[in-house]
């Protein structure tokens, strides 16, 4: 993936020196499409919403990623980075759509320093995933096809967690980066049909998919 420079981040400039490691504990980045099937023959946009989560932490403090897609090509239009998550726009960057549905990079953080300055609330981990952006992407007109989106990890460390509290006092404010987070993914189903044809035509393309 191109395009990434951690060190022009400007979480890491809060987290250099501090973070330890999370060996033994699990994280993930997952994906969610507004729509499952889209029909292509209106111009339709749809939402890709990229959620973090880990069991290890309170807080997420940075996130890095981008999407490779498979099946892209003559059905997406336009992808762009719609929003990042208002608690990481201090350190977003965004490296634009590679084409096809590919996107060559995400980074958005936060600035820390515990108890100081402590983390956006919205942040929090707990209480299930936690939102970190959403991307717009406009399908082709009168496409038709499957569209595989799957999240990949930035150089080194794809998402950084924080710690505000634990049992263990001396560990307060320690973070902790994932090199290997779960990378999730999501198929969105293109046919040229209204609903009720494009219904028949996702049975056909299941099938299709089936017999490979």
């Amino acid at each position: 993936m191109k395009g990434f420079d951690m060190k022009n981040c400007i979480v890491l400039g809060a987290v250099a020196g501090l973070a330890s490691g999370a060996l033994g504990q699990s994280a993930s980045l997952s994906i969610v499409a507004s729509q499952s099937v889209v029909d292509s023959t209106v111009t339709t946009s749809i939402t890709l919403a990229v959620y973090g989560d880990a069991d290890i932490g309170t807080h997420i403090s940075a996130a890095f990623f981008g999407l490779s897609a498979a099946g892209g090509a003559g059905v997406v239009d336009e992808m762009a980075l719609a929003s990042v998550a208002s608690w990481g726009v201090l350190g977003e960057e965004d490296f634009g759509h590679a084409g096809e549905g590919n996107y060559n990079g995400v980074g958005m953080g936060q600035l820390v320093f515990w108890p100081a300055i402590p983390p956006d609330p919205a942040s929090a981990l707990g209480n299930g995933p936690v939102l970190l952006a959403n991307f717009s992407v406009t399908i082709a007109v009168g496409s038709l096809g499957v569209i595989d989106w799957l999240l990949v990890g930035a150089p080194d460390y794809p998402l950084f967690v924080l710690e505000t509290f634990t049992p263990h006092p001396a560990h307060e404010g320690d973070f902790h980066p994932f090199a290997n987070p779960d990378f999730g993914s999501v198929s969105v189903y293109v046919v040229p049909a209204p609903s009720g044809l494009g219904l028949l035509g996702l049975g056909g393309l299941v099938a299709g998919r089936r017999r490979r």
